[in-house]
């Protein structure tokens, strides 16, 4: 990367943050979406009709990311996961997941710079966000470490049902339960301290805890913790039919809006209080692979 291109991606970054400041301070005093008119007119999902679920195929691409395998299987991205435009991405998770034009212009630029790929231009297989390291990393809370020789787009089935099983919230209009912060940070510290006992090629930098917890975020904002919505979302990496996003915010949820959500999580994970624990469980898990 030549000197011109790495100014241009400061004064980007630069601009995206700032931007991002002033539409955090324009959800506070703007008046929140209404119910039912979430998702843009015209856009899959509006009125919770969202386009026909179809389970991938064998040839098809797909991710660690249930969000982009979710798009693709109801074909608001390309079905196959095959041949995606950085620019098609961003477009498509302002719409779905009412994320701010900021994170949605950010998170696939930074994905086009991990893959040495200009955002542009280039296309990318969704396959290829599973560099080991670059966004995909080990102490997953929902599939096993790449170490394990497992794709990371394959789902581990026990630490879904062990997520969704840790929930200890209600929600207070109809007393459904609720995955709260302090149900994902205790989850997050088992997978950490199992991995780590486990995985002998375990790693995890503090980059990539603040990426695992963003992940986790956004099973309590987008879909508002709701363990029945997750069920479907988590195993089946699909939107459940009448499902709505739990974001009501006119410019969609900010950087500075999820990192609150994000920075909760990380200060609640123990990995030390599951010290112990964790060998036992990683010989169970090793008996699973």
């Amino acid at each position: 990367m030549g000197p011109f291109s790495i100014v241009s991606r400061i004064f980007l970054d630069i601009g995206v943050f700032s931007w991002d400041i002033l539409l955090t301070l324009s959800n506070l005093v703007r008046r929140k979406l209404r119910i039912g008119h979430v998702t843009p007119h015209g856009h899959p999902g509006y009125g919770g009709y969202w386009p026909e679920y179809k389970p991938p195929k064998e040839t098809d691409s797909r991710c660690s990311c249930p969000a982009l395998n979710a798009m693709a299987n109801h074909g608001i991205i390309p079905r196959s996961g095959r041949n995606i435009s950085f620019a098609e991405v961003e477009r498509h998770i302002r719409t779905t997941y009412n994320f701010s034009s900021t994170f949605c212009s950010f998170v696939p630029r930074f994905a086009a710079r991990m893959l040495k790929k200009d955002y542009s231009e280039d296309l990318f297989d969704l396959e290829e966000l599973d560099l080991h390291n670059g966004i995909e990393h080990d102490g997953s809370l929902l599939r096993l470490d790449s170490a394990f020789k497992q794709k990371q787009s394959t789902k581990h089935t026990p630490f879904i049902e062990e997520l969704l099983a840790a929930a200890t919230g209600r929600d207070r209009k109809d007393n459904s339960i609720i995955l709260t912060t302090k149900d994902v940070s205790r989850m997050l510290s088992k997978r950490r301290a199992v991995s780590r006992a486990s995985n002998k090629e375990f790693s995890l930098s503090s980059f990539h805890k603040i990426f695992g917890s963003t992940n986790a975020a956004t099973l309590v904002t987008v879909f508002g913790g709701r363990v029945d919505d997750l069920h479907s979302f988590l195993h089946d990496e699909r939107l459940p039919k009448g499902w709505e996003l739990h974001i009501r915010q006119p410019h969609g949820m900010t950087l500075m809006q999820i990192n609150k959500t994000v920075l909760e999580i990380e200060r609640g994970v123990r990995e030390r209080d599951w010290a112990e624990a964790a060998r036992e469980a990683a010989q169970f898990d090793k008996a699973l692979v």
